[in-house]
């Protein structure tokens, strides 16, 4: 995760940047879902039932207090489809650990959202272009004007809300779209993520984009971000999966304000791009416990072994070797004078077209 907005306004103003001093969790609770997005990772549905029980995973609260886990993203499938949903986050609060709702917003009402915003630190709800795209990706009629309404519906009632937008060959003549919406609205944050080739997202892997693309894309997200902070507007800009996005803002950095460049490079091997295994991790709806959602290899899963001892194990050898900085990967970033800030991007993509996990990410455009 590259928080765009974030460095550069600490970087101009001489201030620290926000520092984690811990790791991230995404948990699949469950793989039901309402939708049946082209790109899911987790090839969620309605068919699916639920293998993580209420019981198991206040269970498994305290263990990750344990081993230093900070922030929870609330993920699935559709993870408001739980009845139990508002129990388990109020276990993570109680625990002192922040809570964040990843959702399609077709199950946020008026008559929940204020338990909603009361129960989650902060709330992104997926949206993948102008109404027909997002239909079309999301596979069903009508489910953006929904979801827009949930947006509404949770900033009007005082929420943090932000816009989670998946770019790809279908969705990226709606780029602009996306930014005009959350500036008319207000939103909070535009999270941005790039393809990774997993579930549907390996299947529908014709979706990316070309390298041409991706660095036409990623110069209008950096662009945005310089004209936000220039006219004060505090919208927060943060990609995903692309950590060489880092280099490209760099080097565009470098040209409009030459004399923090240094300053900037700093920051950003500091930061160590991409940080799966190390302050991030996933549990999916089956309790397997990964180095990201993505991740092709488990290192564990929490029905057979306490989540702190399967995290927290030095013996462990993926893990070891993520937790590099900078990582040994093979191809193009052996020799690459960038590998201490963006640590070689996506493990997961390397291995669906290479078949070596640490060879070069396939995606990389610079």
């Amino acid at each position: 995760m590259f928080r765009l907005s974030n460095l550069l306004k600490s970087t101009l103003e001489g201030k620290e940047q926000r520092s984690l001093n811990g790791s991230i969790l995404i948990w699949n609770f469950t793989n039901r879902c309402n939708l049946s997005c082209l790109h899911c990772y987790s090839k969620s549905g309605l068919d699916e039932s639920d293998t993580l029980s209420t019981e198991k995973i206040l269970q498994t609260i305290p263990k990750l207090k344990k081993a230093n886990i900070k922030f929870v993203i609330f993920s699935g499938g559709e993870p408001l489809a739980r009845k139990d949903i508002f129990e388990i986050a109020k276990a993570f609060k109680q625990e002192g650990i922040f809570t964040y709702l990843s959702t399609n917003g077709l199950y946020v009402n008026p008559g929940n959202v204020k338990k909603i915003i009361d129960t989650f630190n902060y709330i992104g709800i997926s949206i993948d272009g102008m109404p027909e795209v997002h239909d079309r990706f999301r596979g069903l009629s009508g489910s953006y004007e929904k979801s827009m309404k949930s947006i509404e519906l949770i900033h009007d009632n005082g929420g943090k809300v932000g816009i989670r937008f998946t770019i790809t060959k279908e969705t990226i003549d709606s780029l602009s779209h996306i930014f005009q919406v959350s500036e008319e609205k207000g939103i909070d944050k535009i999270y941005i993520s790039h393809l990774v080739y997993s579930g549907r997202g390996l299947d529908n892997l014709k979706m990316d984009l070309t390298k041409e693309q991706r660095k036409s894309a990623v110069e209008y997200i950096i662009n945005k971000a310089f004209e936000y902070y220039e006219k004060g507007l505090d919208i927060d800009i943060v990609t995903g999966n692309m950590e060489m996005d880092s280099i490209f803002f760099l080097n565009m950095f470098t040209k409009k304000y030459p004399h923090f460049s240094q300053i900037l490079k700093e920051k950003l091997k500091k930061w160590g791009g991409n940080s799966a295994g190390r302050n991030l991790v996933n549990i999916n709806s089956e309790g397997d416990v990964k180095p990201d959602p993505f991740f092709p290899i488990k290192i564990g899963n929490i029905f057979e072994n306490s989540f702190d001892d399967i995290w927290l194990d030095e013996k462990n050898e993926l893990l070891e070797k993520l937790r590099k900085r900078p990582r040994e990967i093979g191809g193009k970033c052996k020799e690459c004078e960038y590998i201490e800030i963006c640590n070689g991007g996506s493990r997961p993509r390397a291995w669906a077209i290479y078949d070596d996990i640490w060879a070069e990410d396939p995606s990389c455009y610079i």
